[in-house]
């Protein structure tokens, strides 16, 4: 998975996955580089490029509810939650699920998994968000989280049925009307 420099090939699955009436208008670079200096981070590739030059979202999705432009939050995200810090690294390196746990974890350490770097790109509903991690070990990589848990998306570790990694292949899963779990 490139995450780094934008291949020509993650660019056209992309771009034949959304129809161009469904795009919503890409943000352009100036915009791309002031949102990632507002917050300190540079988006992996080919997700970069992708709200630089192709679409900031799309109301097809995926996930099931649409993608989301690159600032905004899922309707239902939930007021009161903690300040999103895209800068501090994605606490996860593999799946969690702690809904199995005799006990919920406190929310010191939940709270990070959903809000510390990682942009939502959308919901599925039910609870159900998916996730571009832009910093940390798994930057690059797409994570559902959820109340239950969390999990990849993807490669040998996913808890989805995806074999890509990462933006493009999750995307490339979705447009081929594949079920995300197995």
């Amino acid at each position: 998975m490139e995450t780094e420099r934008a291949l020509a090939a993650d660019l056209d699955v992309l771009r034949a996955a959304f129809a161009a009436a469904r795009r919503l208008p890409p943000l352009g670079w100036d915009a791309v580089r002031a949102f990632e200096a507002g917050h300190g981070i540079t988006l992996p590739e080919p997700y970069r490029t992708f709200v630089a030059e192709i679409a900031d979202g799309s109301p097809e999705g995926p996930p099931e509810y649409g993608l989301l432009p690159l600032a905004e939050m899922p309707r239902d995200w939930g007021e009161g939650r903690p300040e999103r810090l895209l800068a501090r690294p994605f606490p996860l390196v593999g799946a969690w699920t702690w809904c199995a746990d005799d006990e919920e974890p406190e929310d010191e350490v939940l709270d990070p998994v959903f809000d510390h770097g990682s942009l939502v790109l959308g919901t599925d509903g039910c609870g159900q968000y998916w996730h571009l991690v832009v910093t940390g070990p798994q930057r690059g990589n797409v994570w559902l989280i959820a109340e239950e848990g969390a999990g990849p998306f993807g490669g040998e570790a996913g808890v989805t049925s995806g074999g890509v990694p990462g933006f493009a292949g999750w995307v490339s899963h979705w447009a081929a009307g594949l079920p995300w779990f197995g």
